[in-house]
């Protein structure tokens, strides 16, 4: 088993604590950290009898166990994971980092993690680019993408201090990861916080400008995409069929594609819905277990990949 430890005591790091303790067969909580002694993760965590710490990565790195640890999931802020990852460095560790600080490259699991196992520090995106880009992935896999936009819709209750703080980050990050790890030309991300009650589940929206592909092609690109990512996300869903029309004639188009590109010939629009798995947070919340499934299943192949090369 491979020891991993959490930086985060708040909804992300305890989804994701118990997730490791009940789905994995490769990892083991070996610590969980905060910096709020009353916080649930923590007192859960104890509990559970896992190590932890109110003490932040100091407190971390002065745990008994710490050199056993392999892998540190950081689920705080951007902010955060700066300080976090540069205490962490001299010690070798291998990051996976939950927010959009995205000092490492970007790792959807569905579309790249196979490219970055030698990586120590890991981005995660974000979970907008989690639920939309392997769709855009899948979309370039048989056309160009010449433009794409993504809207993720999550409930405003689901949204908690750390996804608040990290806004801007989160369009910023998810707009450069459409295109880095998606494969569009150009890429742009929209969060929208919905105050609806009783809360909505995790609703995206992917709209593509692509030249050439056939749409039975693209079609079913996207569909056997959506059915990878529901290998670690059960609760990841297509909410409609797959919608491709003509690009208009006259629409348009040279603040999206820039101006003097080949003009797209066809507009595909992808609706997707996200259900948690609700092992801490509310079913609602597929947002954060977006997040902590494509978290956990990097974790895993890192690990794997590690016990390999020990061999």
């Amino acid at each position: 088993m491979t020891k991993v430890a959490i930086i985060g005591s708040g909804n992300i790091g305890s989804d994701l604590m118990l997730k490791v303790i009940r789905l994995s067969d490769t990892l083991e909580m070996a610590a969980m950290v905060g910096i709020d002694p009353a916080s649930d993760g923590l007192a859960r965590a104890h509990r559970l009898g896992i190590p932890t710490t109110a003490e932040g990565v100091d407190g971390l790195i002065g745990l008994p166990g710490f050199g056993e640890i392999d892998i540190v999931f950081d689920a705080t802020s951007a902010k955060a994971h700066l300080a976090n990852a540069a205490l962490l460095e001299p010690h070798g560790k291998t990051l996976v980092d939950l927010t959009p600080a995205a000092i490492g490259p970007f790792v959807v699991p569905a579309v790249n993690l196979g490219e970055h196992t030698a990586a120590r520090n890991v981005n995660m995106v974000t979970c907008g680019g989690q639920a939309t880009i392997p769709v855009v992935a899948a979309v370039s896999q048989v056309s160009r993408v010449r433009y794409a936009e993504i809207v993720a819709s999550i409930a405003s209750v689901s949204a908690g201090p750390g996804t608040r703080a990290n806004i801007d980050e989160f369009t910023e990050t998810t707009s450069k990861a459409i295109e880095v790890v998606g494969g569009a030309d150009h890429g742009k991300a929209i969060i929208v916080l919905n105050p609806a009650d009783p809360p909505m589940i995790m609703r995206d929206t992917v709209l593509c400008l692509v030249e050439g592909g056939e749409p039975d092609a693209i079609r079913g690109s996207v569909e056997a995409m959506v059915a990878e990512v529901a290998r670690y996300v059960p609760g990841y869903r297509l909410k409609q069929a797959v919608q491709i029309v003509p690009v208009p004639a006259d629409e348009p188009l040279d603040t999206l594609i820039g101006a003097g590109a080949p003009r797209p010939a066809w507009q595909v629009t992808v609706f997707l819905e996200v259900e948690g798995a609700a092992h801490y947070l509310p079913a609602y919340a597929g947002n954060l277990d977006i997040m902590t499934s494509a978290a956990l299943r990097t974790g895993e192949l890192l690990a794997a990949r590690t016990v390999e090369a020990a061999l």
